[in-house]
Formats: structure tokens, C-alpha cells, sequence
């Protein structure tokens, strides 16, 4: 229950936030989710795959962003991170585009999503530095290594205003 009322929340938060017609101003707006639960049993691998826990949390964000109209979703090369997009991006018949996240919000990234609508799947530290530097501002500090949960919503208007939303779906 505590899910479907979640989904509905952010369901009517995109349809009152996004309904555009031809008078009004075009955005931009970010989802950003920090990949699903890791396997952490191998403290040497550096590129781990999900968990079964986590596995089952991709496939519920793809729930949670059923009735989001994405135009794009971005990954980092890493299995934990491509696996979480994944299920999001068969919903919706896209395929997982790569960024990198030692460049976040590029002018390259910015020119390529204006006017979008874009879930990009990072990590504990990059998905809160990603969003602080779209905002220009120090706003959120790095997500605790059990947070799998944060999803962070950023909006630009056409005019350069930035709006944030943090909800935390677990």
C-alpha cells in the first residue's frame, strides 16, 4: 500500500508539475536514483552485480516511473548501476546510454537533455553530487551505503529555475 500511494504521489506530481501546451515553457527534469542493493560479498570486486534484494528493487522503480514518459536514461559503467536502469528502460523500449560520472552536468550532457525528460542511475556519491551540481549549491551530502531508496527530482524551466524534490521510496 505504502508503494501504490508513492507511485500515485509521484504520478500526480509529474502530470500537475509537466502538462505542457504550446503556451508554456519547456523543461528539463532529472530523476535521479542511486543503484539497487550490491552484492558485497567479494570485497575486491569492484564491479559487483545486484542482489536478489536488489534485483527486485529495479524492477519496482520501474513500477514507481510507469507513468513517467522518459526520453532518455543514463547509467554509469558499472554492472550494480546498468542492472538497476534496466527494467526502467525495457518498460519504456529505450536503451541504457553511459555517462560519466567524474563529469557531471557537462555542457555536452546539458545541450544533449534540455527540454527532457531523463532518469539517470548513479551512486552514493555521484546521484547527490549530480543533482548539487545542476543546483549549483552544496545541498545534499553523499547518500549513506544503505540508502537505496532517495530519488531526487530536478526540474529546469526554460527560464533557468531549479527546483528539487527528494522522496525516498522504499
Amino acid at each position: 500500500m505504502k508503494q501504490f500511494l508513492l507511485c500515485m504521489v509521484l504520478c500526480a506530481f509529474t502530470a500537475t508539475s509537466f502538462a505542457q501546451d504550446d503556451n508554456t515553457e519547456r523543461h528539463t527534469t532529472y530523476y535521479f536514483i542511486r543503484h539497487a542493493e550490491k552484492d558485497q560479498s567479494d570485497k575486491t570486486n569492484r564491479d559487483p552485480e545486484l542482489t536478489e534484494t536488489g534485483k527486485e528493487r529495479a524492477k519496482r522503480w520501474s513500477e514507481v516511473f510507469q507513468n513517467v514518459d522518459f526520453d532518455v536514461i543514463y547509467s554509469t559503467n558499472y554492472n550494480r548501476t546498468k542492472q538497476t536502469a534496466q527494467p526502467t528502460a525495457e518498460s519504456k523500449s529505450l536503451k541504457v546510454l553511459l555517462y560519466d560520472p567524474r563529469s557531471l552536468y557537462s555542457e555536452e550532457f546539458s545541450e544533449a537533455t534540455v527540454g527532457k525528460t531523463v532518469l539517470v542511475v548513479g551512486h552514493s556519491n555521484t546521484t547527490p553530487a549530480f543533482v548539487n551540481t545542476i543546483l549549483g549549491q552544496r545541498k545534499y551530502e553523499n547518500m549513506n551505503e544503505s540508502n537505496n531508496g532517495n530519488l531526487y527530482i530536478v526540474t529546469i524551466t526554460e527560464g533557468g529555475e531549479k527546483m528539487v524534490q527528494l522522496l525516498n521510496i522504499n
